[in-house]
C-alpha cells in the first residue's frame, strides 16, 4: 500500500513538471554564422515555464524536404504529407482567397492630406483583386529564406488604365530594377511572373493605382496561386482546398474535382452532385438546377450536304446547367427544318460536297468556281467572311466571367447563315469573345515594300449591336486575345462597318467583345440584348485567298515572278503594265498607284522625298513679306522636342499630365519610345502624345503609358505676317503667326470620323533662348478642344528670320586726334537670328576741325591781302589816266581855233616825258582815300587839283 502511494505521489509530481505534448511546440532558434541551430519547445500558454523539454541540436540550416514531404519537429525527420494534403518541400502555397492569408498585408496610401484613399485588396475566393478606383492599393507579404529561393503567381492585367507593379525589398530595403518592376499587359486570361530571391529577409509588394480619364473605372488586377520557395523547411502539410483532392500521400498539389461533382476541404476523393444539382470543374459545392429558360439554348445551322441543303438546328449551351422537368421549364425546339445552303465566301469554291475549298494559288472565285488571273494581272489575297454556314477554321469563341475567368463553354459567338452572333450567356455581365487569328501578312508583287506608308493589311468588319442595357462591344487588335483595345461601342449600334489598318506583323490576333452589363449579375435579364457580325474583310493575309485579281506591272523576261513593283515614285497606267513616274513634288498613294491620280501633290512650301512616299520640309523657307525676302532656318528647331501640358487632375486628386514629343522639320519619321512606361511601346510618326503620371518610385520620377500618335503626315505649310495678335484659342481655318506647319493621322476613330491632324503655329520671339517653349490654347489646355484637332503656338528666336544687311545700321563716331571709327549695330527691335554677323568695326584717317579752321583763317588771310594788293595796284593805274585825261583837256581849251588832236594820250614823238612831269603833293594812303571819295563833285566826276612843275619846285624851296 505504501509502494502505491508513493508511486501515485511520484507520478503526480512529475506530471506537474513535464508538459503534455498538446501542451508546447517545437521551434529552431536562429541560425549562427556556421548554421547552426536549436531545437526549443515552446508552450502554447504564455504562463506556462516549466516542465519542457530540452533544446537539443537542430537540423543545419540548409536541411529541407521534398516536395509532398513535411519535416516532423518532435524526430526532425521528413515525413510524406496524409492524402488530402500536399506540401512544396522548402516552400508555402497561397490558392485559398476566401480570407486574407496569414502574414499579407493590405492597405491604402493616401497621396496627400486631403485623399480619401481606403481601397484595399479583397479576397475573392479563388483569386485576389485590387482596386478600380485611383487609389493607390498595396499587397504585401514577408519571408525569411534561409537560402535563394523564388516567387512565382499567376496574375491578370488587363487594362492599361491601371498602373501595377511588383517588386521586393531586402534586409537594406533596396527594391528590385525599376525598369522591370512594371507588369506586362496579359496576353491571356491569366499571366505567370517568376522573380528569383535573395536569402535573407523579403519584402513582397503588389501595388496598383487606377487611372482613368474616362467615365468608365478601370478594371482590377486579378492574383492566384502564390508559391514562394526557399524556406529552409515546412513543419506541417497543407489540406487542400474544396473542390480539389489529393488520393495518394506525398502530394505535391491537389487535383481540382470535375464538372458536376464537389469536395470539401481536405478531401482525398470527390462527391458527386444529385441528379437535381451542378457544379463547375474544381467547386466546393453543388447547387440547384434551375428550370429551363429560352436563354439556355441557341440555333445553328448544320455545314451543307450534297443536296446544297443545311438544317436548322437548336441546342442546349453547354455545359447545360438547367434542368427540363422543373415546373416552368421550357423545351429544347424542334430541330431539322431544311433551308438552302449560302454560297462559299469569295475565295473558296463548292467541290459538290458539304464543304468548301479554297482556290488555288493565282485564281480568285467569288464564292462559286475559280478563275485563272489574266495574264498581267495577280490575286487580291485575303479572307473575306460574309457567310456563316460554318465557323471558320481561324475563327474561335469563348466566354468570360466579368472576372475574366475562362467558363467552360465555348458557345460565345454561333453562325447563322448570313451573319455570326452572339448567344445568350449564364450571367448578363460575362464577355462573349470571338478570335480571329492569322499567320501574318505579305505584300503583293505589285507592292514595294521599301515604301514605309504602303498599307500592310487593312481589317474591314459590318456589325450591329441592339441593346436594352449599358451593353458594349470592344473590338481588340495585337498578338493575342488579351489585346490592347482599339475601339468601343456602347448601347445600340446600326449596322455600320469599321476599318482599321494594320502596320505590323505583329498583330495577328483579333478579338471581338461583348458584354451586355458592366454591373455584376448573377442573373441573365438582358439574354435577348446581342451583337451581330455580318462580314469581315482582311488583305494581304499569308496563306490567304483571292476573291478578284488586280493589274500589276510586267516582269522583265526569265524573272520568277510574272508580277514587279513599280520603281518607287511611278504608278501604273491604267490597263497596261507599263509604269510612269510621277511629276515632281508629288507622292504616291499608299494603296496600289494605279492611273495619274495616284500621284498626291505636296502641300505648299514642302517637297517629296527621293521615293515620292512622304512630303518633307528641308527646315528652310524663303518668304517675299512686304515686298522683302525673308529667309528661315528652323533647322535647331528639328530635333524631337519634348514638352508637357500644365498639370491636370482627375476626381480623385490624382496628378497628370499630358506629353507630347513633335519632330518639327527635317527626317521623314522620328520614333518616339516611350521611355517611362511600364511596357516599352514604340509609337512612329512626327507628333505623339502620352499621359504622365508622377510615381513614388525609387529613381523614377514619373510613369508614362497611353502613347498614340497624333499626326504621321505632313500635308502643307502656310505663312502669314508679323501683325497677326496672338488669339485665345487658335483659329481651324487658318494659321496665323508667321509659320504653320499642319500635319495629318489618316487613322479614324469613333469620335474622329476624318482621322487626328495637328498644326503647330511657330510665332518670332528674340527673347525666347528655349527650344521647346511651346504653349497650349488657354481654352482648351489639353491641346485639343475636340480630341481630333491638336493646336500648338512655338515661340522661339529660330522662328525669326535670319538676319541681313538690312537688320543693322552703322555709327559713325568724332574724329578723334586724326582717327574716326565706324560701328555697326543692330537696329531695334530686333526680328531677325544668326544669317549675316555684324561687320567689324572700321578705323580711318580723318583730319580734324581745328585744322580746317586754321587753315581756312590763312587763306581767308592771304586771300584779302592779295586784294588789297590788286585793289592798289589799279588804283593807280587809274590816276595816271585822270592826268592824262586833264591835261589833254586843258590843252584843248587854248586852241580852239585849231583842229582838235587826236584822241591819244600817249606821249607823241619828239616829247619828253619828263618835262611834262607834274608832281603831286604827298599824302597818306588813308588820306588819298579820303580825298578820293571826297573830291567827287556834285555832276558826278572827280575833281583833282593839278599843281605844275614851277608851283612844286616853289613849295620844294
Amino acid at each position: 500500500t505504501t509502494a502505491v502511494f508513493i508511486l501515485l505521489l511520484y507520478s503526480i509530481v512529475m506530471k506537474a513538471f513535464f508538459l503534455a505534448e498538446s501542451d508546447y511546440h517545437f521551434e529552431y532558434t536562429d541560425c549562427d554564422v556556421l548554421g547552426s541551430r536549436w531545437r526549443v519547445a515552446i508552450p502554447n500558454k504564455p504562463e506556462t515555464c516549466t516542465g519542457l523539454p530540452d533544446p537539443v541540436k537542430g537540423t543545419h540550416c540548409t536541411f529541407s524536404c521534398n516536395e509532398g514531404e513535411f519535416l516532423d519537429m518532435r524526430t526532425q525527420e521528413c515525413q510524406k504529407c496524409v492524402a488530402g494534403t500536399y506540401s512544396l518541400g522548402t516552400g508555402v502555397a497561397f490558392d485559398e482567397w476566401d480570407t486574407l492569408p496569414i502574414g499579407f498585408v493590405s492597405h491604402a496610401i493616401q497621396h496627400s492630406l486631403n485623399s480619401n484613399c481606403i481601397s484595399t485588396w479583397i479576397p475573392k475566393g479563388d483569386y485576389i483583386a485590387s482596386n478600380t478606383d485611383e487609389c493607390t492599393s498595396t499587397l504585401s507579404y514577408a519571408v525569411s529564406l534561409k537560402k535563394p529561393g523564388s516567387v512565382a503567381f499567376q496574375y491578370f492585367y488587363p487594362d492599361n488604365h491601371m498602373f501595377f507593379e511588383f517588386y521586393v525589398q531586402n534586409d537594406q530595403c533596396q527594391s528590385t530594377d525599376s525598369q522591370r518592376r512594371w507588369m506586362k499587359i496579359s496576353e491571356s486570361d491569366w499571366d505567370y511572373h517568376f522573380v528569383q530571391l535573395n536569402s535573407g529577409n523579403n519584402v513582397l509588394y503588389w501595388r496598383t493605382t487606377g487611372f482613368s480619364l474616362a467615365a468608365n473605372t478601370a478594371k482590377p488586377v486579378l492574383l492566384k496561386n502564390i508559391a514562394i520557395s526557399g524556406v529552409s523547411y515546412t513543419s506541417e502539410c497543407f489540406h487542400c482546398k474544396p473542390g480539389t483532392y489529393s488520393d495518394k500521400p506525398g502530394a505535391a498539389r491537389c487535383v481540382p474535382c470535375p464538372a458536376n461533382s464537389y469536395s470539401n476541404k481536405g478531401a482525398t476523393a470527390c462527391q458527386p452532385c444529385e441528379a437535381d444539382k451542378y457544379s463547375g470543374t474544381g467547386s466546393g459545392t453543388c447547387l440547384q438546377r434551375p428550370p429551363c429558360t429560352t436563354t439556355d439554348y441557341f440555333y445553328t445551322h448544320t455545314p451543307c450536304d450534297s443536296s446544297g441543303q443545311t438544317q436548322l438546328m437548336y441546342k442546349w449551351i453547354e455545359p447545360k446547367i438547367c434542368s427540363e422537368s422543373v415546373e416552368g421549364a421550357v423545351q429544347l425546339p424542334a430541330s431539322g427544318e431544311m433551308m438552302a445552303c449560302p454560297p462559299c465566301n469569295p475565295g473558296f469554291f463548292s467541290n459538290n460536297t458539304s464543304t468548301c475549298e479554297p482556290c488555288p494559288h493565282g485564281f480568285y472565285s467569288n464564292g462559286t468556281e475559280c478563275s485563272e488571273c489574266p495574264a498581267g494581272m495577280e490575286p487580291v489575297v485575303g479572307f473575306e467572311y460574309k457567310w456563316w454556314n460554318k465557323m471558320p477554321s481561324n475563327m474561335r469563341s469563348s466566354v468570360f466571367s466579368s472576372e475574366y475567368r475562362s467558363m467552360e463553354r465555348s458557345t460565345g459567338w454561333e453562325v447563322a447563315g448570313d451573319y455570326i452572333y452572339t448567344t445568350p450567356s449564364n450571367q448578363d455581365s460575362d464577355y462573349m469573345m470571338l478570335t480571329l487569328t492569322v499567320p501574318g501578312y505579305s505584300l503583293p508583287h505589285s507592292l514595294s515594300e521599301e515604301n514605309e506608308r504602303v498599307q500592310l493589311s487593312r481589317i474591314t468588319f459590318v456589325f450591329e449591336t441592339k441593346c436594352t442595357a449599358d451593353c458594349k462591344l470592344y473590338f481588340m487588335a495585337g498578338q493575342s486575345e488579351w489585346s490592347s483595345i482599339v475601339e468601343s461601342w456602347s448601347g445600340s449600334m446600326g449596322k455600320q462597318s469599321y476599318s482599321y489598318l494594320i502596320k505590323s506583323n505583329n498583330t495577328v490576333s483579333f478579338t471581338w467583345g461583348f458584354q451586355r452589363t458592366g454591373i455584376f449579375s448573377t442573373k441573365n435579364e438582358y439574354s435577348s440584348d446581342y451583337a451581330k457580325i455580318y462580314s469581315v474583310h482582311l488583305t494581304n493575309v499569308i496563306g490567304g485567298v483571292a476573291s478578284e485579281c488586280r493589274q500589276c506591272a510586267l516582269a522583265a523576261v526569265g524573272s520568277e515572278s510574272a508580277c514587279v513593283p513599280c520603281p518607287p515614285g511611278h504608278y501604273m497606267l491604267n490597263g497596261t503594265g507599263v509604269c510612269k513616274s510621277c511629276p515632281s513634288n508629288t507622292i504616291i498613294r499608299p494603296e496600289q498607284a494605279i492611273g495619274k491620280q495616284a500621284c498626291i501633290p505636296c502641300g505648299p512650301n514642302t517637297y517629296s522625298n527621293e521615293g515620292r512616299s512622304a512630303c518633307m520640309s528641308d527646315c528652310t523657307l524663303a518668304l517675299h513679306h512686304k515686298g522683302e525676302m525673308l529667309n528661315y532656318d528652323f533647322f535647331p528647331l528639328a530635333n524631337v522636342t519634348s514638352f508637357q501640358s500644365s498639370p491636370r487632375f482627375t476626381s480623385k486628386g490624382l496628378q497628370y499630365f499630358h506629353h507630347f514629343n513633335v519632330a518639327l522639320c527635317g527626317a521623314e519619321f522620328k520614333v518616339y519610345s516611350d521611355v517611362y512606361i511600364k511596357v516599352k511601346r514604340d509609337v512612329k510618326g512626327d507628333i505623339c502624345q502620352s499621359t504622365v503620371v508622377p510615381s513614388e518610385v525609387r529613381g523614377q520620377s514619373v510613369v508614362s503609358s497611353q502613347p498614340f500618335n497624333i499626326g504621321d503626315t505632313l500635308i502643307g505649310e502656310c505663312y502669314h505676317g508679323f501683325e497677326i495678335s496672338i488669339k485665345h484659342t487658335y483659329p481651324t481655318g487658318s494659321c496665323g503667326f508667321i509659320r504653320c506647319k499642319l500635319f495629318i493621322l489618316r487613322k479614324t476613330t469613333q469620335a474622329c470620323k476624318n482621322g487626328r491632324s495637328a498644326s503647330i503655329r511657330l510665332r518670332c520671339d528674340p527673347t525666347v533662348t528655349l527650344k521647346n517653349h511651346v504653349s497650349l490654347p488657354s481654352n482648351c489646355s489639353e491641346g485639343t478642344c475636340d480630341g481630333c484637332s491638336f493646336h500648338f503656338l512655338w515661340r522661339s528666336q529660330y522662328a525669326c528670320p535670319l538676319c541681313s544687311e538690312r537688320n543693322y545700321k552703322e555709327i559713325v563716331s568724332a574724329c578723334i586726334q586724326g582717327i574716326q571709327r565706324t560701328t555697326y549695330v543692330w537696329q531695334q527691335p530686333l526680328r531677325c537670328t544668326g544669317g549675316v554677323s555684324l561687320p567689324p568695326q572700321k578705323i580711318s584717317a580723318c583730319v580734324t576741325l581745328d585744322f580746317w579752321l586754321k587753315f581756312g583763317v590763312s587763306i581767308g588771310t592771304v586771300a584779302a591781302l592779295l586784294l588789297i594788293t590788286i585793289s592798289c595796284y589799279f588804283w593807280k593805274r587809274t590816276r595816271k589816266l585822270q592826268y592824262k585825261y586833264s591835261r589833254l583837256m586843258m590843252t584843248a581849251g587854248d586852241k580852239e581855233c585849231e583842229l582838235p588832236a587826236a584822241d591819244s594820250c600817249a606821249i607823241m614823238e619828239g616829247e619828253d616825258a619828263e618835262d611834262d612831269l607834274i608832281y603831286l603833293s604827298k599824302k597818306s594812303f588813308f588820306t588819298k582815300i579820303k580825298s578820293f571819295s571826297r573830291e567827287r563833285t556834285s555832276d558826278g566826276f572827280d575833281s583833282v587839283p593839278l599843281k605844275s612843275s614851277a608851283a612844286q619846285e616853289m613849295e620844294m624851296n
